[in-house]
């Protein structure tokens, strides 16, 4: 009996190994981060360099498709948070998270801006190839930072990946001028690797963030299928996200600027016999 003992403890998985709920979901993440490439490259990339005429209803709804994975990866990359806190996480799980971060918000936004300057026919495809490079270097760079600065209780420092990932495709959907649009990505990608403070998805942010979420994928599939009014209902949710790309760092600097201010009044008052 002892040696039965024996042999199933040197047969039991590592608790290193063993995946959690929370685990499940960020490979998830990944998943649909790959499958994002996968669209983006056969109904985009080689439609366009066969020459197919045909192939316009197909980019859009590969496209939509693209993004859409896109959207579900940050899903899965919202819950396996709000999992792992409330049940367990592996001792792998931050590591899953990183790399899966790497591929969703990271690779699939920046190999869909390297297409589009592939496809488009006011893009300059080297000038887009250095945009995708950026992005890919700046989600890089802020999760190597964030695994090793220690930032305040609820709080991010600098654009969370996901946030930045569906900015940048949200600019590209926009079908704004070249440069306009080559600019915009460039700033959204410094805004990644910024101080900037922003708030985790906590709570009711989390539920907004997830309704925020649902809403662009409806916009996506109404433009897919070309809908009455779709490509408005689009332009106007990548708009939105835009703005909140701006707005957001602004409410945090204001918010940073009135601490200091309050700071400083006490510490005048304190001063005072």
């Amino acid at each position: 009996m002892p040696e039965a003992d024996e042999v199933d403890e040197e047969e039991e998985m590592p608790l290193s190994l063993r995946l959690s709920i929370a685990d499940t979901l960020t490979l998830g993440n990944a998943t649909c981060g790959f499958m994002a490439v996968y669209f983006t490259t056969t109904g985009i990339l080689i439609p366009h360099l066969t020459g197919n005429d045909e192939s316009a209803g197909m980019a859009r709804h590969s496209a939509a498709t693209a993004v859409i994975l896109m959207l579900c990866a940050a899903v899965f990359d919202l819950f396996d948070g709000l999992v792992a806190r409330k049940l367990r996480s592996s001792p792998m799980g931050a590591e899953l998270d990183n790399l899966s971060d790497l591929i969703s918000f990271g690779l699939a936004p920046a190999y869909f801006v390297l297409v589009y300057g592939m496809v488009a026919d006011d893009a300059h495809q080297r000038m887009a190839a250095l945009g995708a490079i950026v992005v890919l270097l700046a989600v890089v760079l802020r999760l190597a930072r964030f695994s090793c600065v220690t930032m305040k209780d609820g709080m991010f420092q600098g654009m969370p990946s996901p946030f930045g990932a569906l900015t940048v495709v949200s600019i590209v959907l926009l079908e704004l001028p070249f440069v306009a649009t080559l600019l915009a990505i460039l700033g959204t990608a410094w805004l990644m690797v910024s101080r900037v403070e922003y708030p985790k998805p906590r709570g009711r942010l989390a539920g907004a963030m997830l309704a925020w979420i649902v809403l662009s994928m409806g916009l996506l599939a109404a433009w897919a299928f070309d809908a009455p009014s779709g490509q408005l209902l689009l332009q106007t949710g990548c708009a939105l996200q835009l703005v909140m790309g701006a707005v957001i760092p602004l409410f945090a600097t204001a918010r940073r600027v009135n601490n200091f201010r309050d700071n400083r009044r006490e510490a005048r008052a304190a001063q005072l016999p």
